[in-house]
C-alpha cells in the first residue's frame, strides 16, 4: 500500500527538524513513498531544495507551508488566536499564490512579539488567492481541531463548511495521532464531520525529524534553540512520535479508535492528494529587470553602441576605423554572442549600477573571476582588465554551449553598500528588489559545544574537544570524519571510542550537525527581478526591517 508524507517539517523551520532534506527524501524512498510535502511553520525556506533533492529520487515534491490564520485584520496588531493551516501548492499557479500568501504574512501580517511573533493571514486572503491550492485542517493547532477541543462542535462544522465552500474537493480533514489523548478526541469528531459534510479525510503525521532514532537528538536541538537543559522538566518538547512513518505504521496509529474503512480511506487519500499535484514550472527561467533604454534603441542596439564608445575610449581612438582589427573582431564576436543568448539586458543592468557607483565616488573593485575574460565588460568599465592584452578567454565567462547566466563579481565599498541597494531599488521598484537570506548552520565545532551545554557537560571539556577539530578554508572538519579511521586527530577518536559519555554526546551532535540555527542577510547579494518578487519568491523581513528572500542565493539562480 502506497502512502504519501503530507505533513513534513524540514530543518528549515529553524526551531523544529533535526532532519535534513536529503536524508528525509532517502527515508521516503526506503518507505516506498511516491511523494512528500514539506510544510515548515510559516515559511517556504526548503521549497527549491525539496524540488532539487526529489529530481533523481522518483519522489514527487509537494511544496507547502503550515501557515497561521487569524479571524481578523492582519495589519491590526492584536492578541488573537492563531490557527495552524496547511496549504499545499497544487500546480504552478498554486505555487505563485502560496508565495504571495507567505510574503503577505511576513511583510504585513506579523502578530506577536519576539519569539512569539508569527506571520499571519486571514480567510479573506485565502479566498482571494485560493486558485491552485490544496488545504487541510492541520494538526491540533488548526481551527477545526481547536473548536472540537473547546467543545464547540457546531463551530468546528461551520469552519469546515467555509473551507469546503472555498476549496471544494481540494479541502481535506486531517487525522493525526502523536500519542496525545487530544488526538483521539479530535479524530473521532473529524470522522463525523467528514461524513456529514462529504469531506475526504487524510492521515497525516508531523515529521520534525526523520526517524525514531532522532528523538533524543531533536530534543537536544529544541533545548539549543530555547536555551534549556535536557534535564529541565518545564520546557518545549514533543512526544517523540513526530517522525516519518510508513503506511503500516500509520495504519496502526488509529486502529483503537477509528474503523478500518476510515483508516484505509484516509491513507489512500494521501495518494489522491499527490496525484492532484502537477509539476511546478518555476525553475530555469531568467527574469531580468527591464532596463530603460533610450528612444530608438532596444537592449541589443544600446549595449552595442555604448560598448563601441567604451572601446574607443579605452584604446584612445577618435573613430571606430582606428580600432585594432583584433579588438574589432573580438568585440563583434562577443556582442553577437550576447545578443544570441539574450544577455544584453543583463550587461546594461550591471553597467548601469557600476556607472552609478563610479559617478558618485563609491569605490568599486576592478572585477573578479571569469568576467575578466569579456571585452564587452572591459569596454563598459564593468572590469578594468584588458582581456585581449592579457590573453583571457571569453568562453570561460560565457559559453554558448551552456545556457547559464553570466557571473560578474563586483566589489563595492561596504560602508556605502546601502546607497547601491537604494539606487537599484529606486530604479527598478521596491517590489522588484530584495536582499538575499543566508542560513547559519551548526558546524561541527558549534554543535559540539551546543550539545555539551544542553547535556550540562562543563564548558572546559567541550572547548578542549572543539579545539581538536582542524579547520580548513574556514570550515571545521565534520564530526563523522573526526571519529572515523581517517581522523586527522587520533586523540579525538580515542576519546569517542573509550568514553561512553563522550560517545553519547558526539552521536547526538552528529545527528544535528548541519542543521540551520539562525538566518542572516547575504553580505553582498541582492536580487532584482522584472516582476514583483512576491509573485515568484517568498519574502520576509530581517531583524532590521529590510525585505529579504526566503531562498538563499544558490536557489535563486535560474
Amino acid at each position: 500500500m502506497s502512502f504519501v508524507g503530507l505533513h513534513i517539517h524540514s530543518d528549515y523551520s529553524l526551531l523544529d527538524g533535526a532532519s535534513q532534506l536529503p536524508q528525509l527524501i532517502d527515508r521516503a524512498v526506503e518507505l516506498g513513498m511516491s511523494a512528500i510535502a514539506v510544510t515548515d511553520h510559516g515559511v517556504m525556506y526548503g521549497a527549491i531544495e525539496l524540488m532539487k533533492t526529489c529530481r533523481n529520487k522518483n519522489i514527487k515534491p509537494i511544496i507547502g507551508n503550515e501557515m497561521y490564520v487569524i479571524n481578523g485584520d492582519i495589519e491590526v496588531k492584536q492578541k488573537i488566536r492563531k490557527y495552524h493551516q496547511v496549504v499545499l501548492a497544487k500546480n504552478t499557479q498554486g505555487y505563485k499564490n502560496l508565495v504571495k500568501l507567505t510574503s503577505i504574512s511576513h511583510l504585513q501580517g506579523m502578530q506577536g512579539k519576539g519569539i512569539f511573533a508569527r506571520p499571519c493571514i486571514n480567510k479573506d486572503l485565502l479566498e482571494k488567492y485560493h486558485e491552485g491550492l490544496i488545504v487541510t485542517s492541520a494538526c491540533l493547532g488548526g481551527e477545526v481541531p481547536q473548536a472540537i477541543l473547546a467543545g464547540d462542535k457546531a463551530r468546528a462544522k461551520e469552519v469546515a463548511k467555509w473551507y469546503k465552500k472555498v476549496f471544494g474537493d481540494d479541502y481535506y480533514l486531517e487525522i493525526q495521532d502523536h500519542g496525545y489523548s487530544e488526538d483521539r478526541i479530535v479524530n473521532v469528531e473529524i470522522a463525523k464531520i467528514a461524513k456529514e459534510l462529504n469531506i475526504k479525510i487524510v492521515a497525516t503525521n508531523d515529521s520534525h525529524f526523520t526517524s525514531c532514532y532522532d528523538v533524543e537528538a531533536h530534543d537536544a536541538l529544541l533545548c539549543i534553540q530555547t536555551g534549556k537543559l535536557i534535564t529541565e522538566e518545564k520546557r518545549l518538547r514533543y512526544s517523540g512520535n513526530e517522525y516519518l512513518k510508513s503506511a503500516d505504521e500509520m495504519r496502526l496509529l488509529f486502529r483503537d479508535h477509528l474503523s478500518e474503512e476510515i483508516i484505509e480511506s484516509a491513507i489512500n487519500n494521501t495518494v489522491e492528494v499527490a496525484e492532484k499535484v502537477e509539476p511546478y514550472h518555476i525553475m530555469g527561467e531568467p527574469r531580468l529587470p527591464k532596463y530603460p533604454v533610450p528612444p530608438g534603441h532596444n537592449a541589443d542596439s544600446y549595449v552595442e553602441e555604448i560598448a563601441w564608445q567604451g572601446l574607443q575610449e579605452r584604446l584612445k581612438c577618435r573613430t571606430r576605423s582606428e580600432i585594432d582589427p583584433v579588438y574589432k573582431q573580438r568585440l563583434e564576436y562577443e556582442l553577437k554572442m550576447l545578443q544570441k543568448m539574450g544577455f544584453s539586458t543583463y550587461f546594461l543592468v550591471v553597467w548601469d549600477y557600476i556607472k552609478y557607483a563610479r559617478d558618485h565616488n563609491i569605490p568599486v573593485g576592478p572585477g573578479r573571476g571569469s568576467a575578466a575574460g569579456s571585452l564587452v565588460a572591459y569596454c563598459l568599465k564593468i572590469t578594468n582588465i584588458d582581456p585581449v592584452h592579457h590573453g583571457l578567454l571569453f568562453e570561460r565567462f560565457l559559453n554558448p554551449e551552456r545556457q547559464s547566466m553570466p557571473d560578474v563579481d563586483t566589489d563595492f565599498c561596504i560602508e556605502r553598500r546601502d546607497e547601491m541597494i537604494q539606487y537599484v531599488t529606486d530604479k527598478y521598484g521596491e517590489a522588484n528588489v530584495a536582499q538575499i537570506i543566508t542560513f547559519n548552520r551548526l558546524t561541527s565545532k558549534a554543535v559540539l559545544k551546543d550539545v555539551a551545554r544542553v547535556l550540562n557537560i562543563p564548558y572546559a571539556e567541550s572547548d578542549k574537544m572543539a579545539k581538536l577539530i582542524p579547520v580548513s578554508r574556514g570550515k571545521p572538519t565534520p564530526l563523522a570524519v573526526m571519529i572515523s579511521d581517517q581522523t586527522p586527530e587520533p586523540e579525538f577518536k580515542q576519546r569517542y571510542d573509550s568514553d561512553p559519555q563522550v560517545k553519547h554526546w558526539l552521536d547526538m551532535a552528529i545527528r544535528i550537525e548541519g542543521t540551520n540555527k539562525t538566518f542572516g542577510v547575504h553580505a553582498a547579494g541582492v536580487v532584482i527581478s522584472s516582476q514583483p518578487l512576491d509573485e515568484i519568491v517568498p519574502l520576509q523581513k530581517n531583524n532590521d526591517g529590510a525585505v529579504i528572500t526566503q531562498y538563499y542565493m544558490e536557489d535563486l539562480e535560474p
